[in-house]
């Protein structure tokens, strides 16, 4: 199909940090493309002449709106794999306050001050209303022309029958939740397992150990050379092992610097000779990390990783620098505070002792409440009865108005009134004055 120039190396993330807009202008181009050939695809096609078969569908929150001629008219469960959407949830009729929860890309310091709670407000708005306007609206139009009877978009996402989201308030923010909307996150964490001998051999002993991954989608191996031999130098200084996922061989390693091109993550940041971990603040490493107690020191690149990473820098388990702000003295003292400082690994353990108190698993709650949904045909009975209104209705702007012509109404009778009154008064004055 024509999507042949949706490259690998297009995706390098560290060009998309310079220029932030690369990345929205290929996803502008990419989703109405994917929309409108998807369906030719024959395993596609088969599928979706085959979905009255099924009992539920489940989709992305987030760049799967090609997927919903699927979903029009059937029962559906939107899954978040990110933090909550301010918007998704407005959708669904939990409209959120930005007094205090972040908008879909940043957070800030709480409580939110004059300045950062204008920032939130503006952003809450705006952030959506591009994303519709300039890539939902265009995959819009490419499928009715496929699918001339289909709803709007919209009007099919407000029919959810449930929201699926990879968070947890212990690990997070709590945010009042409809019944509907289910907090599910750490699905994937466990305690660990044995670790493979090399790696066991490298952790073990006294020395501290710092581990890095920028994760799967950033590769460390696109990171400018700059970058690396500033890394690799302030390695070289440290007192510490190191232990990197770095994707190709690399030569004039420091000695006390081990690079693998994979890691079981979960199993080395279990590990409690295991001190720090530099990361680019993705959710489910980040959810990993508090769950085993290490700390963070959060490089941050694109999308919603800085957002995470000043939340977790604004509760006091991290620390959280910008790329073009590093220097190898910068982080050699960052690393050797986050290290000694016992503070940030006591605070990490805290959010994992809690979020392990729960009465049931992430994975048993979800399958739960996928099958509720099932058993009662879609669970209508949860909707929010804020769905239904409107915005005017749902902000009261109706009575505000209301409200102020009324007190208009009567400030104008009151004064007429005392107009009249005065008059009088001052005719009766007159009167006398005159005899």
């Amino acid at each position: 199909h024509n999507l042949d120039h949706f490259k690998e190396e297009e995706m390098d993330m560290f060009a998309v940090q310079k220029n932030p807009s690369k990345i929205f202008d290929i996803f502008t181009t990419v989703f109405p493309l994917i929309a409108r050939d998807i369906y030719d695809v024959p395993v596609v096609k088969e599928l979706y002449n085959k979905r009255s078969e099924f009992d539920l569908f489940i989709v992305d929150a987030i760049f799967n709106e090609g997927s919903y001629p699927f979903v029009y008219g059937k029962n559906f469960i939107v899954l978040c794999p990110g933090l909550l959407d301010p918007s998704q949830s407005a959708v669904v009729g939990n409209l959120l306050n930005p007094a205090y929860v972040p908008n879909m890309l940043a957070d800030y310091p709480r409580p939110y001050s004059f300045i950062t709670r204008v920032k939130n407000i503006f952003f809450s708005l705006v952030l959506p209303i591009t994303w519709r306007k300039s890539i939902v609206t265009p995959v819009e139009a490419v499928l009715k022309k496929r699918f001339p009877n289909l709803p709007p978009l919209l009007e099919i996402e407000r029919n959810q029958s449930l929201t699926l989201i990879n968070s947890h308030f212990s690990l997070g923010i709590p945010l009042p939740l409809l019944p509907s909307q289910v907090e599910i996150g750490g699905m994937h964490l466990r305690p660990a397992k044995p670790l493979p001998k090399d790696i066991a051999e490298v952790v073990s002993g006294k020395t501290p150990v710092i581990y890095m991954s920028l994760g799967s989608v950033a590769r460390s191996s696109s990171m400018p050379e700059h970058f690396k031999k500033m890394i690799l130098a302030a390695f070289a200084r440290l007192p510490y092992k190191v232990i990197w996922k770095f994707e190709e061989e690399m030569e004039n390693l420091p000695k006390n610097v081990i690079i693998k091109k994979w890691m079981p993550q979960q199993d080395i940041l279990a590990h409690p000779n295991v001190k720090l971990f530099i990361s680019h603040c993705g959710l489910l490493g980040s959810q990993e990390a508090m769950y085993h107690g290490t700390p963070i020191l959060g490089l941050p690149i694109f999308g919603d990783q800085p957002k995470h990473a000043a939340y977790l820098q604004n509760v006091g388990v991290a620390r959280y620098l910008e790329w073009e702000d590093l220097t190898e003295q910068l982080l050699v003292d960052t690393i050797q505070e986050l290290v000694s400082n016992p503070s940030y690994r006591q605070k990490m353990s805290e959010y994992g002792a809690k979020f392990m108190d729960q009465p049931e698993s992430p994975v048993d709650r979800a399958v739960f409440w996928t099958e509720y949904v099932i058993r009662h045909k879609g669970a209508r009975h949860m909707r929010s009865a804020e769905w239904s209104l409107s915005w005017v209705e749902l902000l009261h702007l109706d009575i505000a108005l209301a409200l102020h012509l009324m007190v208009y109404i009567i400030y104008k009778i009151l004064r007429k009134i005392c107009s009249l009154c005065c008059s009088s008064s001052a005719a009766k004055k007159s009167k006398s004055k005159r005899e």
